[in-house]
């Protein structure tokens, strides 16, 4: 399995460890259930280092965006932007959601999930070939997520007066660069807080230095919690390719308009829309605790 950069620092807290995509993860380090709520009442943080990194350049960079998401790129009207979209097969089905990062007017980064790299870089350079850009992985970068309502402040007093400034500036779905490090104002976990994609070889001292400033190590586990509890999908559970976005709850991601917009998976979605969809993801809020012994389908 792979390891992370991050993976001795991670080690020395004794985390329980699982397999997630070829990687070694912690699914927790002591109380999932802690963990959950140090990001819902003050900051906590992951490595994410396993989601993969993906640079598109050149003059041809919006264009190609404009094709391959759903949403649509030209939203973003200024450098430090960022767009929430899904990626789709040429049937309407969902290949992943993704957040773009507008960082320059021929430069754009994205961030894909673990468990589907292989086959988004497969897709995207399929579709890049047809562009004028280039496609780029870094392999040097390392992501660590930090949430919560006090995750801002605690970061802010272990960096560099630059990013302090960066930081401060940043609003929310918002993203900047600056010594080498990108930082979005962005998660995954219904809660304020930053993503930050830094050099490796600084990914070791910036996690001792949350920690110094209180911020909760949380591991995958929590991290799930908290992204259900705040009704954000998850590939290969709330859509996946035999899904489209209009029963996924994703439908708010799909930009229809301008008309003239040409973009994978449009057609079908035209034609999904018209004739609608006899199925739809909804959630579920719990009043009080209870527990299901047995249930058929004539119970829902």
């Amino acid at each position: 399995m792979r390891k992370t950069a991050l993976y001795d620092l991670q080690d020395k807290l004794s985390p329980r460890w699982v397999d997630f995509a070829g990687w070694q993860m912690p699914i927790y380090y002591g109380s999932q259930l802690e963990e959950h709520m140090a990001v819902r009442n003050d900051s906590g943080m992951f490595d994410v280092s396993h989601m993969q990194v993906v640079d598109v350049k050149g003059s041809d960079a919006k264009a190609f965006f404009s094709y391959l998401l759903a949403n649509d790129i030209n939203k973003l009207k200024t450098p430090g932007k960022a767009l929430y979209s899904c990626m789709l097969n040429h049937e309407g089905g969902v290949i992943d959601d993704l957040i773009t990062y507008y960082l320059g007017d021929e430069y754009y980064r994205i961030v894909v999930n673990a468990g589907c790299a292989d086959k988004d870089i497969a897709w995207i350079k399929e579709i890049a070939a047809q562009f004028s850009v280039t496609v780029t992985i870094p392999e040097d970068v390392a992501i660590i997520a930090v949430q919560g309502p006090q995750a801002l402040a605690r970061v802010i007093s272990m960096l560099s007066a630059p990013k302090v400034e960066l930081i401060s500036q940043l609003k929310p779905f918002s993203v900047g660069s600056i010594e080498g490090w990108t930082i979005a104002r962005t998660g995954y976990t219904g809660e304020d807080g930053l993503e930050l994609i830094l050099p490796v070889d600084q990914a070791e001292q910036a996690w001792q230095d949350f920690i110094d400033a209180g911020i909760t190590p949380c591991g995958l586990g929590a991290r799930d919690t908290l992204r259900l509890e705040a009704g954000l999908n998850l590939f290969g559970q709330d859509m996946d390719e035999s899904t489209h976005p209009y029963e996924s709850n994703l439908g708010w991601t799909v930009a229809l308009a301008p008309s003239e917009r040409d973009f994978i998976g449009r057609k079908a979605l035209e034609e999904i829309k018209t004739q609608g969809s006899d199925k739809r993801l909804v959630a579920l809020v719990m009043t009080e605790k209870w527990r299901i012994t047995s249930w058929s389908k004539s119970d829902c």
